[in-house]
Parts: C-alpha cells; structure tokens; sequence
C-alpha cells in the first residue's frame, strides 16, 4: 500500500500539472524545512547519547569518500559520455554527490513506519555528506584559483542553514538524552508525518514546474537522473555493508548515496560556479531524480539490502 505521504506528493504533483490555482506560502515552506531539519536532527542525537562516539569516527571518513567518489564518477559521466561544459558538468555532479534532506525523511518515515530499526548516525551522515561534493564540484568547475572566496564559501557550505540545524538539533538531543527530550516529543516526534506530508505537497508543486526543461533536454536528463541515483545506491550499499550496517542502515545509506541536492547546492553553486545553468541541475533532481526515489527508489534499496545481506550471511 502507497504511503500517505507519497499521496501528498502525487496531489501536488497532479495540482502543478493541471495549473491548479493551489500554492503553499513561502513561509510555511520554509518553516517545515525547518521543523523537519530539527526532528531529524533531535531524533539522530538521541539516539547518539546512547552510544559510544569514538567508533563513528571511521564510519565519517568512509561517507566523506562515499561523496566525494560519487561527485567524481557523476563529472566523468557528464564531462565526457554527457558531453556537457565543464561548468555544468561540475555544478551537476555536485548536486548528486550531495544529499536530500525531504529523501532522507521519506525513507526514514518509510522504514519507521515498517518497523525497520536503523542506526542513529544516519543523521549525522545526512549533515556530513552535504559539504564534501559542494567543495570537490568547486575545485572541478575552478580548480584551485586564487580569486576563489574560498572563506565565503566554506562559511556557506559548513554554516548553512540545513547544516546548522542538523548539528545544531543533534548537540541538543545528544545533550538533552531521551529523557530531556521528553516534553518537545509531542512536537517534533507526534507531528513529524504531518510536517512531512505537508512538505511534499509543495514537493510536488515545484516538481511539476521542470517539465519545461526536461522537455527541452529530453533523454538526456532522464537518462542521468535514473543512472546516476541507481549507480550511487550500489555504491552506498557497498558502503554499509563495508561499515557493518543493519539491512535498515544499508537501505537508508544507499537512499542518501541516491538522492540529490536541491537546496545546499544551488545556492551555494550560484556564488562559486554563476556560469553554470542552474535550471539544467534542478530538471535532473526534482524533476526526475526526486520523483524516482520518494516512488520506487526506497523499497527497492531495502530490496537490494536484503539480498546483499543475505548473500553475506
């Protein structure tokens, strides 16, 4: 049975594409992303100041790598089979090798709601791999040039707003503990669907305005925004099975290692990389990347999971 927050997303999908008059106020998308940042953040940390953190360490080593490998395969294939400028190709690639906080949520939500335990870190994956593939996308568009800000952009790319409030949502639940967290749960925990639900419907919406460019670009958005999240969920598969995951940890890896930004990238690519189309990239990840994993993607990887664990096993 389809989950009900994918129905939200279908409507508002459907909305946008029929020219419905339904819009969603800024502020209240701006203040969900908000909300549903700090309750993943919040439920990551909790989860955190039950455990050990020393044996995280190499466990963010390898997804760091994890983005930044997926950043370089994503350039080659746009560089050179894509044929694309080195500007676009760098700028999209760096949009895939980054990650999805609404894909992350959707997948998380999906394995909670089937009762699938995964590991509390995955929060903290979730803020660490949005940096790595913003800094190797600039140095593949600019190399290592001079008049680079470079200050400005590690001040965007490590203080933006998702990071922050990722970080800043886990060191109060690491900090809080389960039990400090108590009085907000009815909040962020009892309310976190319906945030979610509402958050899509406006998902669907912005969807629905990149039909124009994936008609002008065709086969070629659709054919990269399919491969390049199926050649990524195998390598964040790899990944946690490397790491030692549990088939739910695995599943929401490859989820990350699968999705693509929409919302860090962007706004960081326009200060570093202005000469690259920005409408190009946001085809891609909204209008056929996004899509693709929210649908069919996330019980796929959990398919793929069972199985890589089953042949381990």
């Amino acid at each position: 049975m389809i989950d009900v927050v994918i129905l939200f997303f279908l409507l508002g999908l459907f909305a946008g594409l029929a020219r419905s008059e339904l819009k969603l106020p800024a502020e209240l998308y701006d203040s969900l992303s908000i909300f549903l940042l700090l309750a993943i953040g919040l439920k990551g940390g909790e989860g955190l100041a039950t455990q050990a953190l020393g044996p995280l360490v190499p466990q963010l080593f390898a997804v760091i790598v994890l983005g930044v490998l997926q950043t370089l395969l994503g350039f080659f294939l746009l560089s050179r089979l894509g044929r694309l400028s080195r500007a676009d190709a760098a700028s999209l690639a760096a949009h895939y090798g980054s990650v999805s906080v609404a894909t992350f949520a959707v997948g998380a939500n999906w394995l909670i709601s089937r009762d699938i335990a995964f590991e509390p870190q995955m929060a903290i994956f979730l803020a660490v791999m949005e940096v790595p593939a913003i800094l190797v996308g600039i140095v593949l568009a600019r190399g290592l040039r001079q008049d680079t800000d470079w200050k400005g952009l590690a001040h965007e790319s490590f203080l933006g707003k998702g990071v922050t409030l990722l970080l800043g949502g886990m060191a109060i639940g690491w900090i809080a503990g389960p039990e400090g967290l108590q009085p907000i749960k009815g909040l962020f925990h009892d309310l976190f669907k319906g945030a979610l639900a509402l958050f899509l419907l406006e998902m669907g919406l912005i969807v629905s305005r990149q039909t124009g460019e994936i008609r002008r670009r065709g086969a070629f958005i659709v054919g990269f925004g399919v491969a390049m999240p199926m050649l990524s969920a195998g390598l964040g598969l790899a990944c946690g099975a490397l790491l030692g995951l549990s088939v739910g940890g695995m599943t929401l890896l490859a989820t990350l290692a699968a999705s693509a930004s929409y919302i860090a990238v962007p706004a960081t690519m326009r200060i570093a990389v202005p000469e690259a189309n920005p409408a190009l990239s946001l085809a891609a990840v909204l209008g056929v990347t996004f899509p693709l994993n929210i649908l069919v993607g996330i019980p796929f990887y959990h398919q793929l999971a069972l199985k890589l664990t089953g042949a381990m096993s």
